[in-house]
């Protein structure tokens, strides 16, 4: 059974004193963190003597709290486990995640922040025009390259050299975007009923492509503790993840950057427990006040490193790819062959031109998404100024901690001010967080603001608006 230990409540706690009474303070403050996902469903807490010695507080203030919280349903007893967390039966934070794939019709005057992507990059326009210039040479041969363009897979193992990290084309498969670059790499790796180590919060489709493809998430809450390594370990070695999908640059959607001594960190403890680590590198490029270490596989040869154009360049250029050792490409492109056939030629030759035309045109784009990032950072502590967030060194999303929980009704009450938001239980492996919103810094930023204002309509509307009707599920990217 998964386990926290009693320093690690402590630190999750924080320093700040408890209210009066303090066993009803204790009772809301760990209420509120397995509520969260802080502390994960099913993790059997420290015994009370631990907690008394690790909090300084007595033995009815911690006892009144868990028996407080034993009335409630966020613990039970179980013999031979003691304290275990729960959620109430019937609470929104037992639902799975549960992200959609069929995105509903959006009304015109509806503002879409369920994607976290922003318009073609400059450029664009010009790449597709030169990529016309060398389609028909490829004209009179099949158009199936399951591996990818040669070409392609030269540029992509220059630019991992450009990054410090040596890597030989081969060792490249060029797929459909990232999230089918995943689901080839669990197919290749794994067996029904493995386990996978994920962050959470994290990108809720990675969540359902493991539940799809019959494999069983282990969580490790990363928020706001960050990869600590003596949690990964415990997790890993509880749960028994064969494999562990990570977010290390600009963690999608907290923003998170790992730092080099995380990295290799994380890297040893994968290493010693023996577990494959699968890197998405989707946002790598977007380091708004930050470059990114080396590449997590520089430390890590092991790796399997996931990349897709879709962030950086543009979402309708479905351009994704695998770098993986030589011993397991083989085995990742006879896995894609159950996906798909091969890439679209045009869209391949495209990202050859953008990553041919140097860093010029990543650059412009880093300078649009700093634009609207401050100005999204401005709008929200203008208008919602009780919702709490970091300001991401990169990326493109604000995860917000909303001051109470307001289950579905900002999400609805957000359709009805002209906003789509995706609900952050959607964000959880493994239940919670339902106190959350991402919030993508994607749209114009003379926008921004009327975002704020729509925001701020739809949390003062959010607790009038319980409902029985079903949410639909919005595709999130």
């Amino acid at each position: 059974m998964r386990t926290v230990s009693a320093r690690t409540v402590a630190t999750l706690l924080g320093p700040e004193p408890l209210g009066r009474p303090a066993y009803r303070s204790l009772a809301a403050a760990l209420r509120r963190l397995i509520a969260d996902g802080r502390i994960l469903v099913d993790t059997r807490l420290p015994s009370e003597r631990a907690l008394m010695s690790q909090l300084g507080l007595s033995r009815t203030t911690v006892g009144g709290a868990l028996d407080l919280l034993r009335d409630e349903g966020f613990i039970v007893t179980r013999r031979g486990s003691g304290s275990v967390t729960a959620l109430p039966e019937g609470g929104s934070g037992l639902a799975l995640s549960g992200a959609g794939v069929l995105p509903t019709d959006l009304p015109e005057d509806v503002i879409d922040l369920t994607y976290a992507a922003l318009p073609a990059a400059a450029g664009l326009t010009a790449a597709y025009e030169r990529a016309l210039h060398h389609l028909p040479r490829h004209l009179a041969t099949s158009g199936y390259h399951p591996r990818g363009l040669p070409e392609l897979r030269e540029a992509l193992a220059g630019w991992y050299a450009t990054r410090g990290l040596p890597t030989d084309p081969g060792d490249i498969v060029v797929t459909g975007g990232a999230h089918a670059a995943l689901s080839a790499v669990l197919r290749a790796l794994l067996d029904p009923g493995d386990r996978v180590l994920l962050e959470t919060p994290t990108y809720p489709n990675a969540i359902v492509g493991v539940r799809r493809s019959s494999l069983r998430p282990i969580a490790l809450p990363i928020d706001p503790l960050g990869w600590e390594p003596e949690q990964l370990e415990l997790a890993i070695r509880q749960g028994g993840a064969r494999l562990a999908y990570l977010v290390p640059d600009f963690q999608n959607p907290t923003g998170r950057l790992m730092t080099g001594d995380e990295r290799r960190a994380v890297s040893g403890v994968l290493r010693r427990t023996r577990t494959v680590p699968v890197i998405d590198e989707t946002f790598v490029e977007l380091g708004l006040d930050a470059t990114p270490p080396a590449p997590f596989a520089a430390s890590s040869p092991d790796a399997i490193t996931l990349g897709s154009s879709g962030k950086a360049w543009w979402g309708g250029l479905r351009v994704g790819w695998v770098r993986a050792p030589h011993a397991v490409a083989g085995r990742i492109l006879e896995a894609r062959h159950s996906l798909d056939l091969g890439t679209a030629v045009l869209e391949q030759l495209v990202l050859v031109e953008l990553l041919r035309a140097g860093p010029s045109l990543l650059d412009e784009r880093r300078d649009e998404a700093r634009r609207r990032r401050d100005a999204m950072v401005t709008a929200l502590r203008t208008h919602v100024p009780d919702w709490r967030f970091g300001v991401p060194p990169g990326g493109l999303n604000l995860w917000c901690e909303l001051p109470v929980d307001p289950g579905d009704g900002l999400v609805r009450a957000a359709e009805a001010s002209g906003l789509r938001l995706a609900r952050g239980a959607q964000f959880a492996s493994h239940g919670g967080m339902d106190r959350f919103v991402r919030i993508p810094f994607s749209v114009p930023a003379d926008e921004a603001d009327e975002v704020g204002r729509r925001l701020a309509s739809a949390w003062a509307g959010a607790f009038a608006s319980r409902s029985e009707r079903e949410l639909s599920q919005p595709l999130i990217a």
